[in-house]
């Protein structure tokens, strides 16, 4: 944030002067709307002498490690999801060219592997993702976090990587003929995966600029 605007915007909230105001001066002096949306969001609307600041987001070791936690775990969960109906989608509709006994018990210790580390890893996720929605709650200036928003637009990046990867999969295997109906499963499986975090992530960060 620009320290002259900061400056500009307490100067001006302690003179009394109203916010509508003070954003008009601001545009015509050619600011950005985001710009001057995160210079009037850094003072907190509560009545005192001089502008009260809202806190800043801080980045300390142990919230680093919950969230880089967090969302390994989840990431490690979405894997082991697709892998398991991956593997059930191979069984269902198993490749002619494959020996069928050899891979009917590859699978199976596949899934099972793949079971096991999903017991472990979804609950971390799911205490660990719970936990934060309780201390963001309770300390509401926590949703400002840096690690959060980092960690999550990595999984939005992510995430539509995946879902280009998987478009594009899709549409080479048109243009060349070679759908199956197992192929459709395994790209529908990876699309709502894939999307299904897209999604949830950015409506969550669209709901924090919008507070």
């Amino acid at each position: 944030m620009n320290e002259e605007l900061i400056h500009f915007t307490r100067r001006a909230l302690a003179r009394n002067i109203p916010r509508p105001e003070i954003a008009g001066a601001l545009a015509k002096a050619g600011w950005g709307t985001s710009d001057i949306s995160q210079a009037l969001a850094s003072f907190a609307e509560v009545e005192f002498p001089v502008p009260v600041p809202w806190p800043k987001p801080y980045l300390s070791a142990r919230e680093v490690f919950i969230y880089l936690v967090m969302f390994g775990a989840l990431y490690d969960s979405c894997y082991q999801v697709g892998s398991i109906i991956f593997d059930l989608i191979n069984r269902a509709f198993p490749d002619p060219s494959q020996n069928t006994g050899y891979f009917s018990l590859y699978y199976n210790d596949a899934i099972r592997w793949s079971v096991a580390q999903l017991i472990v890893s979804f609950p971390l996720f799911f205490f660990t993702f719970r936990s934060i929605n309780a201390g963001i709650v309770t300390n509401p200036a926590r949703r400002n976090s840096k690690a959060r928003k980092w960690l999550t637009y990595l999984t939005l990046l992510i995430a539509t990587v995946s879902l280009t990867c998987d478009i594009g999969t899709l549409l080479y295997n048109v243009l060349g003929g070679e759908l199956t109906v197992r192929f459709l499963l395994k790209v529908l499986t990876v699309a709502v995966i894939a999307g299904g975090n897209f999604l949830y992530f950015l409506a969550d960060m669209r709901r924090e600029e919008k507070e």
